[in-house]
């Protein structure tokens, strides 16, 4: 089985205008370049009248080595959304208004294929080659997967405070 180390877990909160589809395809094509497969665990939106709340989570993963394997978890949940007019260099465009929370978590996963489970052989060497072999190469990758996550999040947070100059 195989298992997990969270290392980053994060959060990117708004509340005012926003482009939801904008933000949505941003965040996506983001994880996206950096080779992730992302798969939609959940979509869930609630109709309340004049607005709607929305849940939305992703989880995105990417082999690292036979061994190692990065996944990102990301969860969007929005409160009180509606469709509003706001102007841009001019211009009126469509776009939303809410309270929206995105958050990130990230984890290095480890024999992530179960290889290493198959005997109780296996699982004593994998526990010899975990804490002495490949220490300070997981102390590497969990490092550079905390650090990319962070610059997602950070992405984010970036992209919402532009689009909210509108």
């Amino acid at each position: 089985m195989a298992e997990k180390v969270e290392v980053f877990s994060g959060k990117a909160r708004k509340s005012g205008i926003f482009s939801y589809s904008a933000l949505y395809n941003f965040f996506f094509t983001v994880l996206k370049d950096e080779g992730y497969i992302i798969s939609e665990d959940k979509y869930v939106e609630k109709d309340k009248g004049e607005t709607k709340d929305l849940e939305v989570k992703w989880t995105a993963k990417k082999k690292i080595t036979d061994y190692f394997r990065n996944e990102i978890k990301v969860s969007f949940r929005i409160f009180h959304m509606k469709e509003v007019e706001a102007e841009e260099n001019g211009k009126k465009i469509k776009t939303n208004k809410g309270d929206l929370t995105i958050s990130v978590s990230a984890s290095l996963e480890r024999d992530y294929e179960g290889k290493w489970e198959e005997s109780p052989l296996y699982k004593f060497f994998r526990g010899i080659y975990d804490r002495y072999i490949i220490r300070t190469t997981m102390d590497e990758y969990e490092d550079k997967l905390a650090e990319k996550a962070d610059g997602y999040t950070e992405e984010v947070k970036a992209f919402l405070n532009l689009e909210g100059r509108k």
